[in-house]
């Protein structure tokens, strides 16, 4: 799995010199890192106090959308036909795999408006975790009962004599009469 930092670093009078110097940095230690500039929109932030209490909201929400997130790498982990390499594939952000997903974000502003507040926009991405996470119980439960239903199916076609339809055992021919 990729680890990524996300480092604010003002430090030079433009943000391509920071980059520079930066990657310059770590270039020099066996290409410790890759740079890559990480775009944030100017977004309407409001007074110290609404900020103060969105940091609580956000915190929130960080935790429910990382509970979120693992459930379902864990659920596509335990379905037997999605193993090992098929899983990073199963696992896109927009149709892209995670780590150009993160590497070059770009904000949804037609479905997250940067000219909202930020505590509607926090609503909005977490309405849209809890639609999506009740859909992804729907559709588990769905898969759930079909696996079940394969696995009885199995069960009657290949499992023991207790299990199994004696029909296709026992002809008409097999029975004594008198």
């Amino acid at each position: 799995m990729t680890e990524f930092w996300l480092i604010s670093d003002p430090g030079e009078k433009t943000c391509p010199q920071t980059t520079e110097k930066l990657h310059t940095a770590t270039t020099k230690s066996n290409n410790l890192s890759i740079i890559s500039k990480f775009n944030i929109p100017d977004f309407k932030t409001g007074t110290l106090d609404i900020l103060v209490g969105l940091s609580k909201e956000l915190t929130k929400l960080n935790v429910f959308v990382e509970g979120f997130v693992k459930k379902v790498t864990q659920y596509i982990a335990g379905v037997p036909e999605v193993s090992g390499d098929k899983i990073q594939e199963n696992l896109l952000a927009s149709g892209v795999d995670l780590v150009t997903y993160v590497t070059r974000f770009q904000q949804h502003t037609a479905k997250y408006p940067i000219k909202q507040s930020l505590k509607n926009i926090s609503e909005i991405i977490g309405k849209g975790v809890n639609q999506t996470d009740n859909d992804l119980k729907g559709q588990a439960s769905a898969y759930n009962n079909l696996k079940g239903s394969l696995q009885n199916l199995e069960r009657k076609n290949v499992g023991s004599l207790l299990t199994r339809s004696l029909v296709e055992i026992i002809k008409k021919d097999d029975f004594f009469l008198d």
